[in-house]
């Protein structure tokens, strides 16, 4: 591996591989900022909406599903998050020590088609909320957003930190602003507080949205702790991650769910223009570019875990910024033709995918986690991670891979949506516990089945750190 340190300070040159201690830098704090800023967005709003309009709860009830969704969510996410201070390398490419280095695909492929699909419903809504603002074409907006998007992404890992940092402070300002202007100046609809209800399919069904909010950055979390120093610190690391991302998601989810009340029959971006009052228009304006922050987060993960497809199969290749270009430009087109096609009944398709995705989700975490905290306590061989016979970690790992499987099928039972109810759930009343079932399975029998199935000999090898 390349150990010379880049000399362009605005293009990072670095991709999959280990980020050398003589590169490390940056603060806790800046993991504050960088989940803080990139959460204030029409998206987050948008799920929050889906608490009032979609599953029918009222504001107070919507409230307090979606604070327990992300304070339990975020915990899962924050703890991927120490990940990439102790070992300096993408999450995704880390998997490799569970599953193996082939066996890896399965969660990998996934993932790359998760972050292209949140990268086509941000850009739905930030070319609509363009187009509102302008007048401008849809289409053409869309565009714009993404390739706003995919030039973040190609800068790297000190752009998109950039980003968040400047728009932590601007978009949570405007975001104040806006809740202001909604509570004082603007004359809601009467009934909107005291609309909606409760039902246990409603409250369940945004716990979970608001839970896989957070657990769906899991998989890149550790993709902006990795240049972090190697002695951050676990808490250090957490803490600061686990508070942005969770402030960062509850506050516009709750402005969301006063929109949803007052505005029902309105789409996300004109709700959040009448919302803002006299306020709307720049509002909706620092909404707009913030999404351009949060698209260049996922497109930035989407296009290192394309690379870390690329360089499983072709062990001696070693990707550079060029390769991140490339790769970042075919699925800004891939997510434009999503973007097209799903554009025109957009929240229906986005929550009947999120909460589909959290059935995939969940037994990587729980894998993950086992075997970062539990079993291997950190230690892991880094150069290992980088061969093609996986080294001590094998090419497949049967205990993850079997863990992995029967995690989905374990949930299906219990899901939930507008796609599929299962037994169990139909049996609760339409209640989806299924990501509970899957956390609270999964997590003991990876653990058991990894220690029985790993040699006695074999207690994990502390990574070797590129110097």
């Amino acid at each position: 591996m390349n150990t010379q340190a880049p000399k362009d300070e605005a293009l990072e040159i670095r991709t999959i591989e280990q980020i050398p201690l003589n590169e490390r830098h940056g603060r806790a704090s800046q993991l504050f900022t960088i989940w803080f800023g990139s959460n204030i967005m029409l998206l987050t709003i948008a799920t929050g909406l889906l608490a009032t309009l979609v599953f029918g709860l009222s504001i107070s009830w919507a409230i307090a599903a979606l604070v327990l969704g992300n304070l339990v969510g975020g915990v899962v996410m924050a703890l991927h998050a120490a990940q990439g201070p102790q070992m300096g390398v993408p999450q995704m490419l880390q998997t490799r020590a569970q599953f193996g280095s082939r066996g890896s695909l399965l969660v990998v492929v996934i993932v790359v088609a998760m972050y292209t699909a949140f990268f086509a419903s941000n850009m739905v809504l930030g070319g609509q909320g363009l187009a509102n603002l302008t007048g401008l074409n849809e289409t053409l907006c869309i565009v714009v957003i993404g390739a706003i998007s995919t030039a973040g992404a190609i800068f790297g890992y000190k752009a998109i930190h950039a980003m968040a940092g400047v728009m932590s402070v601007v978009a949570g300002a405007m975001l104040v602003l806006a809740f202001v202007m909604l509570l004082v100046f603007v004359d809601v609809p009467t009934g909107t507080w005291s609309a909606g209800g409760f039902s246990w399919a409603g409250f369940m069904g945004t716990v979970s949205l608001a839970a896989l909010w957070q657990i769906a950055y899991a998989p890149y979390v550790s993709d902006y702790t990795r240049y972090m120093p190697r002695d951050t610190g676990v808490r250090a690391a957490f803490w600061a991650t686990y508070w942005g991302c969770v402030l960062g998601s509850i506050i516009p989810m709750i402005f969301g769910t006063v929109l949803g009340a007052a505005f029902p029959d309105l789409d996300t971006v004109t709700a959040v223009r009448e919302g803002a009052g006299g306020a709307g228009a720049i509002v909706l304006l620092v909404f707009v570019v913030g999404i351009g922050t949060t698209n260049a987060m996922n497109l930035y993960c989407g296009t290192l875990s394309v690379l870390t497809i690329g360089q499983t199969l072709r062990p001696k290749w070693e990707p550079r910024s060029g390769s991140r270009t490339v790769v970042a430009l075919v699925l800004f087109a891939i997510g434009l033709g999503l973007a097209q096609v799903g554009k025109g009944d957009f929240l229906t398709n986005f929550v009947n995918f999120m909460l589909l995705l959290l059935c995939a989700l969940v037994p990587w975490t729980a894998v993950n986690l086992v075997d970062y905290y539990l079993i291997r306590h950190g230690d892991y061989d880094i150069t290992a991670l980088f061969r093609a016979d996986g080294g001590i970690y094998g090419t497949y790992n049967v205990p993850a891979i079997g863990c992995y499987i029967i995690g989905i099928l374990v949930q299906i039972p219990f899901l939930s949506n507008a796609l599929y109810v299962g037994p169990v759930a139909e049996a609760l009343n339409g209640v989806d516990v299924s990501w509970i079932v899957g956390l609270a399975v999964i997590s003991p029998l990876y653990y058991f089945w990894s220690r029985a199935a790993r040699p006695a000999t074999v207690s994990g090898v502390v990574g070797v750190e590129a110097a």
